[in-house]
């Protein structure tokens, strides 16, 4: 079987309906990953932890909730401006990123708790239902909206908005540079290998060559790269909708001048399934998560064309240090290594000597007062 058949269907006859036989790689990967009971966000196959296809920063023990709920507490000037504070997360997956930081709430900062009202927001069917089971403990604190339920509540005061991992997984648009010209590439049916495949089939429209000029983004010949236009807007809609408060986006990714620097011929875009990594789209569409680096310039910048400042910017590994995660350590004489202590401590050098959850992930903190 090639991929999930229903998936398949559904990009075929979307890619038979169109004039040229082809859609953008940007509407293949966003039907590959949301399209309804079949994309892979929106199945309910398992894909985060050993099970799964990958690991986030929050499968690794407790420490990245129990940081952001540390780091939360001590924004004493942005909770105060609000009262009562809201903290909303986007893409909560199975939610446990949401526990780890409630559970830490409520038994360090129990009269913050009783205040606060924590928000997720979740397109997935099945990560909603995860995060409902997950979240139980925390039922009085914790309230499921839509994204235009969110939007229509602004302005925000004293929030709080998270997001992990979430912008590495919107669709985006694939470029290359041939002939001194910016190509989309399209995604066509194959009759002969029977399977999707790509061609460079137009010139790159204003928005997305904007996008890379605004970047200083100078491809060479046969370059490869991504443009995350979703990514900028989803940063000036909740900006918009923030009347104070924060905006904390952990992910992995760069600045743009890294992103699109000459080294990077075949881009960032990658897959994983089951552990391993490709840059093979079209090898189980429905199947895999599908992925490119963040580009944390643009993010940056169209935070600043809706009102939020740039408070932080740093390696994950970084805001652990500067929110006392080397504090969390424990002194331990107890020999069994798996034991509660030392599986603590084995998480936190993971998080802090991983290359990939150290230096590759990075936090954004964009403020608005």
């Amino acid at each position: 079987m090639y991929g999930s058949e229903q998936l398949v269907k559904a990009i075929r006859e979307r890619i038979g309906r169109s004039a040229d036989q082809a859609i953008r790689f940007r509407d293949y990967m966003q039907m590959c990953l949301y399209e309804p009971e079949c994309g892979y966000y929106s199945s309910d196959r398992v894909k985060i932890g050993r099970s799964g296809d990958f690991y986030t920063s929050a499968s690794i023990g407790c420490l990245i909730g129990e940081t952001l709920a540390d780091y939360i507490a001590s924004q004493t000037a942005v909770r105060d401006a609000g009262g009562a504070a809201t903290i909303t997360e986007w893409g909560g997956g199975n939610g446990r990123l949401a526990r780890q930081l409630l559970d830490r709430l409520e038994a360090a900062y129990p009269d913050f708790y009783a205040g606060i009202t924590y928000i997720s927001i979740e397109k997935s069917p099945g990560h909603l239902a995860m995060q409902q089971e997950e979240l139980s403990g925390h039922r009085d604190r914790v309230r499921w909206m839509t994204e235009q339920e969110w939007l229509n509540g602004a302005p925000w005061n004293g929030a709080f908005i998270i997001s992990n991992e979430l912008v590495d997984a919107m669709p985006v648009h694939r470029i290359q540079a041939l002939q001194g010209r910016l190509m989309e590439l399209y995604v066509e049916w194959d009759e002969g290998r029977d399977r999707f495949a790509e061609k460079p089939l137009r010139e790159a429209e204003k928005p997305v060559a904007d996008y890379l000029a605004a970047q200083g983004a100078v491809l060479r010949e046969g370059q490869l790269a991504e443009v995350n236009l979703d990514g900028s807007r989803w940063i000036a809609e909740a900006g918009s909708a923030l009347g104070s408060g924060q905006i904390i986006t952990i992910d992995y990714g760069d600045a743009a001048e890294e992103l699109y620097a000459p080294h990077r011929m075949k881009g960032t875009f990658l897959c994983y399934r089951r552990h391993a990594a490709s840059d093979d789209p079209y090898a189980a569409p429905g199947e895999t998560d599908m992925t490119a680096h963040v580009n944390f310039t643009a993010l940056i910048e169209a935070g600043e064309r809706s009102g939020l400042r740039l408070k932080e910017y740093k390696t994950q590994k970084q805001f652990l240090v500067d929110n006392g995660i080397l504090h969390k350590l424990q002194n331990t004489l107890n020999p069994d290594p798996f034991s509660p202590e030392a599986k603590r401590n084995r998480a936190i050098r993971q998080l802090l000597l991983s290359d990939q959850m150290s230096e590759l992930f990075k936090v954004l903190v964009q403020e608005k007062r």
